[in-house]
Parts: structure tokens; C-alpha cells; sequence
């Protein structure tokens, strides 16, 4: 199974044509089941230009799968010790967003498909299993 993160849905949306957003556009075609968080769908929604991108955002979004985290307290602890983890190792994640993601991909043994070099950097630290792109 396949989670999508925000970097590539961006990109998609906005017809950027990169290796990512072309995964994503043959997994659609091909209907591999796939998935978001509700964090990617609310930093979507955030994006929106306008009221009428907006709705049609969450018109399609919503009628995704959705991914959550396995526990509501545990999976927010491990997430942080993510970025804990990858601190240490002298990688400095941007997004505490990205952390939750990565949690959840790894309780839920998901491949994340991504466009944000945060994942790729911590993904060694902490065995997170990013979907091949190239």
C-alpha cells in the first residue's frame, strides 16, 4: 500500500511533471490502491487559492483513504522521537508534520511516495520505506 504526501500531491495537482507526480499518475492509472493522512489533507486544503479550489479540493480529498495514526497518544510519541532520532544524527527535520507522516507510514508498513528531501534524509535513520521513483 502507498502513501502520498503532500510534496507530491502539490505537484500533481499543478500538472508538474516529475518523477513523483508521474508515479502518482500510474498508480492512479493502474488503480494501485493508495492513500493520504489527514495532516497531507489539511495542508492541501490550506493551499487553496480560493473558496472554489478549496471545495473541489475536499471534494476529491475527502473521498480518499485515509491513514491514521495507530494510537492516539503512542503514535505522537514516536513521531517525536523521530525527530529526535534523526537530531542526533545531525538531520534536522523542517516539519514536525513530516514526523507524524513518517510514523504513520511505518505502523502501517506503507511505502511513502514523496518529493521532500526531509523523508529522504531521515528515511536511513529510522527505516522509514520510501516508494522508488527513478
Amino acid at each position: 500500500m502507498i502513501l502520498v504526501d503532500t510534496s507530491v500531491l502539490i505537484d500533481f495537482f499543478k500538472g508538474v511533471k516529475n518523477n513523483p507526480s508521474l508515479c502518482l499518475q500510474e498508480i492512479i492509472k493502474q488503480q494501485i490502491p493508495f492513500g493520504i493522512t489527514s495532516a497531507v489533507y489539511q495542508e492541501l486544503l490550506q493551499g487553496a487559492g480560493d473558496k472554489k479550489e478549496y471545495e473541489l479540493l475536499d471534494e476529491y480529498l475527502s473521498c480518499q483513504r485515509f491513514f491514521h495514526p495507530v494510537d492516539p497518544v503512542t503514535s505522537y510519541g514516536k513521531a517525536a522521537m523521530i525527530y529526535f532520532l534523526c537530531r542526533k544524527k545531525g538531520v534536522t527535520v523542517r516539519s514536525t508534520i513530516d514526523c507524524l507522516i513518517a510514523q504513520i507510514a511505518i505502523e502501517q508498513d506503507l511505502l511513502l511516495l514523496q518529493n521532500d528531501k526531509d523523508f529522504v534524509n531521515m528515511s536511513p535513520i529510522i527505516n522509514l520505506r520510501l516508494y522508488k521513483t527513478d
